[in-house]
Formats: structure tokens, C-alpha cells, sequence
């Protein structure tokens, strides 16, 4: 089957669907197909909450069929090969599609085979992760079994979704074990494949005090490896000046694993992808999203080569955006003056009722939005992530109206 669109969207998550809900909100009559092979639609901001233990995990799921705007083509497949030069995309199914502007937008690979030794072992042996909806309830289930000895956190040497997330549920781990006492016979560790703590000083400043104040060890330049489940040991690389000088062995009693992420390998292996980078991610300018390579080709949200902290947050400023640019080629086959600044932002949860709300821009520059000092812990920044944010991205974002 061949079949053509006005604008193709590869990818049914935040940003595909709330980029085709604007779309439709500026041009009713615009031929949209949005490509994506998901039964389920997630919040995953909410997962974090969900591993200490506030959040009802089934209230971060919906049907993707309920979230799918009506007026868009649903093509309930799976993207495999792009040919860009014949402006198609071929569907794992078989199908090929072809279009006039193709937006990819597939989201965040997960490669968990790259660590050895963790398949079949992920959600037992004190061994989970918040980056998986089945698996965010049983890191509860280890804060609460965990009465003494290791506790590790991991951050990856590679880009990764919610860079904030592997410190917040370690801090939200601490303030938990703080609260029955335990804190003290549970050591907390963070072990990242980075070398500091937060990329923006005036909110690293925040999370050092938060560090001190749970006497987390941390160990920069660890890259975790492997996974030894039945001696209940992580292995890490250590790195210096770029390269990696020895290994190192720690004992865990639970350990919370952030994966090492990359765009997905269909894309890895395709034209649109930046040349010779191993994490695949597509080649496009940080201010229009247009491909270099191809001008009818468009990308945004965590699979494109934007520079910015890959977050829905950063989606939310990359949608307007990209409207106006595509609306602008559409109507008159010129690009628009709009551009993205590289506008991220990470709701850092650093204890139960407490968050420090980091917005920033490309160069590190904090762009607040609220009329206080944002890198101080507040309660009101935490009600606003639990309650406010969730009701924001079902009613207002999905429907292109914020």
C-alpha cells in the first residue's frame, strides 16, 4: 500500500500528537498522518513519583487511541526505513508512505543490552528503574525493603530524558529513609557517567547543599557497565580525560538504573541521521528543526540533535516553533523568523514536598518563569509538579492549547 500526506508524523508521543493538535488549530483543513504503533500513551514525568511511592502508576496511562487527535490519520505501525530522497517512509508492516514535510519525532531509545548481565534481572534482586511503567512501583517496593547497606544510583555517560530524573528519586529515596530513621545504615551513592552534578551553577549550587544534607557519596566519571545479580554488584568504567582508566566494583543492597539512551535504531541507521555519531540522533539545525540535509524534513523532541535538555518541557517551546515554520513553508515556501532558544526545563524533586524548578536555556542561562529566586526548594514548585503538571499535559498539551 502507498499513500500520500500533506505532513507525515513519525512518532505518536508529546510531541507528534500536541504538534498535530496546534497544527490543526491554525489549519482544519491540513492532511495529517501521524505514524506510531503504541496502544498506550504515558505521562513519564510522573514515574519518578510513582517510585516514591505518591503517585498511582495507572494515572500515568491512557489509550493512545483517546489521545490521538480525531482529525489526524492514524497509522497504527511501526516505522522502519526512510527514504528521503523520494520523500517516503517504509513501515515495518510493509506499507509505504510518502508525503510533502515529514516531521520525526519517534522519541528515546532505551538500550538497556548495554549494560551486561542485566536482562532478566531488571525488578528483582533490589534491581529496578523509573524509566519503565511496570518497573517504577517495584522501586517503592525497594525503598521500603531497604533498611541498610548500598543504595546506588546511576546516570549514563550519554544524553538522556529528563536529565534530572536519576537524582530525584535518589533524593527522594534519602528524604524517605531520612523520615524511618534508617538513614545512616543506608549509604546512598550516585555513580554518573558525568562530570558534575547539574549543568546550570545556580541550581548545582542547590543540589550540593541537598547532597551534604543526605551524606549522598558521589562518583563522577562512573559508568556503569555491568550488572553481577547474584553477587548483587555493579561494575562501572571509570573515565579521565575522556577515556577509560579502570573499573570499579560496588556492592548494592538496591540499586535504580538509568540506562544509556540513543535515538532509536531505525533512524541510527538511516539517511537522517547525524553522519558517523553512534547515538544516531537526527541531523537538524537547534533553531528550526530543519534537516541539514533534507529541507522537507523536520525533527524535534529527544530523538532530534538539538543541544537542549531533552525534556516535555523543551517540547512544549519546540512545538510553536516548528508550527510556524511549517505553516510559513506551506503558505508560502519560505521559513519563518520563529526560533527556539534551547529552552529546557527540570522539576528537580529533592524530597518529598520540596522542588527546585530549573529553566534554562542552549548556553546554561537560567529563563525563570516565576517572579522568586526558583533555585530554592519549595513546596509550592512540588504541588505543582504532582498535581498541576499531570493536568496540564492530558487536558491542555496533548489538545495544543498550552
Amino acid at each position: 500500500m502507498e499513500k500520500h500526506f500533506q505532513i507525515l508524523i513519525v512518532g505518536g508521543g508529546n510531541a507528534g500528537i500536541s504538534l498535530a493538535a496546534q497544527l490543526f488549530r491554525k489549519d482544519r483543513k491540513l492532511d495529517i498522518a501521524i505514524i506510531d504503533p503504541a496502544d498506550k500513551h504515558y505521562y513519564q514525568p510522573a514515574w519518578t513519583l510513582v517510585g516514591a511511592g505518591v503517585f498511582n502508576a495507572q494515572d500515568t496511562e491512557r489509550e493512545q487511541a483517546a489521545v490521538m487527535p480525531k482529525q489526524a490519520t492514524w497509522l497504527k505501525e511501526a516505522a522502519a526505513t526512510f527514504e528521503p530522497d523520494k520523500n517516503a517512509v517504509v513501515t515495518a508492516e510493509g506499507n509505504r508512505y510518502t508525503y510533502d514535510y515529514l516531521v520525526v519525532c519517534p522519541g528515546i531509545q532505551l538500550d538497556w543490552h548495554k549494560i551486561k548481565g542485566l536482562e532478566g534481572n531488571l525488578g528483582k534482586n533490589g534491581i529496578t528503574s523509573n524509566y519503565l511503567y511496570n518497573m517504577a512501583p517495584y522501586t517503592y517496593e525497594c525503598l521500603r525493603n531497604t533498611k541498610k547497606g548500598n543504595a546506588i544510583f546511576t546516570n549514563p555517560n550519554t544524553p538522556i530524558k529528563c536529565g534530572g530524573a536519576p537524582q530525584k528519586i535518589m533524593y527522594l529515596a534519602s528524604d524517605f529513609w531520612r523520615k524511618n530513621g534508617s538513614l545512616g545504615d543506608v549509604k546512598v551513592h550516585f555513580y554518573s557517567g558525568g562530570g558534575i552534578i547539574f549543568g546550570v551553577k545556580k541550581y548545582a549550587d542547590t543540589l550540593n547543599k541537598v547532597i551534604d544534607r543526605y551524606h549522598i557519596q558521589t562518583h563522577f566519571l562512573h559508568n556503569l557497565v555491568e550488572i553481577k545479580a547474584d553477587s548483587k554488584e555493579a561494575v562501572f568504567d571509570v573515565y579521565k580525560d575522556g577515556k577509560v582508566v579502570s573499573q570499579a566494583t560496588e556492592p548494592f543492597e538496591m540499586i535504580h538504573i538509568t540506562p544509556p539512551q540513543s535515538a532509536p535504531d531505525f533512524i541510527k541507521n538511516s539517511p537522517l541521521a547525524i553522519e558517523g555519531n553512534p547515538l544516531g540522533w537526527v541531523d537538524v539545525d537547534k533553531f528550526t528543526f530543519q534537516h541539514n540535509k533534507f529541507p522537507n524534513v523536520y525533527s524535534i523532541g529527544d530523538a532530534s540533535s538539538t543541544p537542549n535538555a531533552k525534556t516535555g518541557a523543551a517540547v512544549r517551546k519546540q512545538v510553536p516553533v516548528l508550527v510556524e515554520q511549517l505553516i510559513s513553508q506551506i503558505q508560502t515556501g519560505k521559513p519563518a523568523a520563529a526560533k527556539y532558544n534551547g529552552y529546557g526545563s527540570c522539576p528537580l524533586v529533592t524530597g518529598y514536598g520540596k522542588l527546585v524548578l530549573a529553566e534554562f536555556d542552549y548556553d546554561n542561562n537560567p529563563m525563570e518563569t516565576f517572579p522568586f529566586d526558583q533555585s530554592k526548594e519549595r513546596w509550592s514548585m512540588y504541588q505543582m509538579k504532582r498535581h498541576v503538571l499531570p493536568w496540564l499535559y492530558w487536558n491542555k498539551i496533548l489538545h495544543g492549547t498550552a
